[in-house]
């Protein structure tokens, strides 16, 4: 017979522990799982996914997932794992962060089987009584085993008061909804511990704290953070997501084969038995196709073939007319910069980009290279458009 605490514990870095999650499943109940997120920022990433896909493992076996989001917390900034002080976020930006993040979570979660509960529920309630009362239940010593706090301490950087209460408040969450499980990055292991003393404290069942391994990524070094800019988002477009994924290195794939479709050794052993690419299309393939649709996966991987493998225009370039330029408005101009062009797309975050994107060689003229940014072209002739390609993925045609 299926062991499904075995079977949970599957891709997961700490569980504490499976002996009492059994103990816990004998009462025959569905335990209440929490998985607290705060509202950093607008998106939630391929990293989010692996512990959502661990709280969706959950309900499929019939439990109660509560997903906390952090309005109040994240108006602090979880430290963990970082080495300073988090900007502060508004109000105002947080609530518009939640109200998308519910969206995105629910491409995951099944919506009839998740409570959704605000953590200013009750800490907007709290008086500073009860704020000194909760700091009392952690030393400072207790705070300083954290590694990120330590290191941070070492180097003389900053640590606020108000990072010392977030592993507090995130806990003291655990308290108000009673949760039976904690689901976390690994990154969240401290954090998940204290529910469990504040939990003990409170006279309630300790939690089982579950902890799953941090994916890595783009740049095939860091965890997946918004803040380091190497995310993958739900809410990226097909033709974004598509190609963000193919630029992952091969032995970053399996991790993301592994923690975001959760394939099993057998699978990932016989992928790796044939070409990586293919494996990597498939990812590609799979993962957009779960966000945006098979079709949609179907056509970027249509378009990524016939771009990469023929060297061939995607069939969805996007088309500039030089005459509706701000630059050309009102003159007789017929020769341009390729630095004009790619300017006058948008999509580039300065000239200053443009200039060294030229320079190092990743942009090409109707698939000549150049290197110069000022580049003259000529106004073509009609029915002869002007191909700029910049990088592997960016193509504009001017005509």
């Amino acid at each position: 017979m299926p062991d499904p605490v075995a079977d949970l514990q599957r891709h997961t870095e700490h569980f504490i522990s499976p002996d009492e999650l059994r103990e816990r499943l004998g009462a025959k109940r569905p335990l209440r799982v929490k998985l607290g997120v705060d509202p950093t920022r607008p998106d939630l990433t391929f990293g989010h996914m692996v512990v959502f896909n661990k709280l969706r493992q959950f309900q499929d076996l019939g439990h109660q997932a509560v997903l906390i989001i952090g309005d109040y917390t994240a108006m602090i900034g979880d430290p963990s794992g970082r080495s300073s002080t988090r900007p502060v976020l508004s109000e105002v930006d947080v609530k518009t962060n939640a109200t998308t993040y519910l969206d995105q979570a629910f491409k995951i979660l099944d919506r009839a089987k998740t409570e959704v509960r605000f953590n200013s529920e009750w800490f907007a309630k709290m008086s500073l009584g009860d704020l000194l009362n909760l700091s009392r239940k952690m030393t400072v010593a207790r705070m300083l085993e954290r590694d990120d706090f330590s290191k941070r301490y070492a180097a003389n950087s900053p640590i606020s008061i108000v990072e010392f209460l977030y592993p507090l408040i995130q806990g003291y969450d655990s308290v108000m909804i009673k949760s039976d499980v904690e689901l976390g990055g690994s990154d969240q292991l401290f954090n998940n511990l204290v529910g469990r003393v504040l939990q003990k404290d409170a006279g309630q069942p300790e939690q089982i704290v579950i902890c799953t391994p941090l994916l890595v990524g783009l740049d095939g070094v860091k965890k997946m953070s918004k803040s380091q800019d190497n995310y993958i988002a739900f809410n990226d477009a097909p033709k974004e997501m598509f190609g963000k994924i193919m630029s992952i290195s091969d032995p970053v794939m399996w991790d993301y084969y592994s923690l975001l479709l959760e394939a099993n050794d057998a699978t990932i052993a016989q992928l790796k038995a044939g070409h990586p690419m293919a494996a990597k299309k498939n990812l590609a393939l799979t993962l957009v196709g779960k966000f945006h649709g098979l079709d949609a996966g179907k056509r970027e991987l249509e378009q990524f073939e016939k771009v990469f493998a023929r060297h061939e225009i995607p069939d969805d370039i996007r088309t500039i007319r030089l005459n509706t330029l701000s630059f050309n408005q009102g003159s007789a101009q017929s020769t341009f910069t390729v630095s004009q062009l790619l300017s006058s797309t948008g999509e580039f975050e300065s000239n200053k980009e443009i200039h060294r994107l030229i320079r190092q060689g990743s942009v090409k003229l109707n698939n000549q290279k150049i290197t110069d940014p000022f580049y003259s072209v000529i106004d073509p002739p009609p029915g002869e458009p002007h191909i700029i390609q910049s990088g592997k993925r960016k193509f504009f045609k001017f005509i």
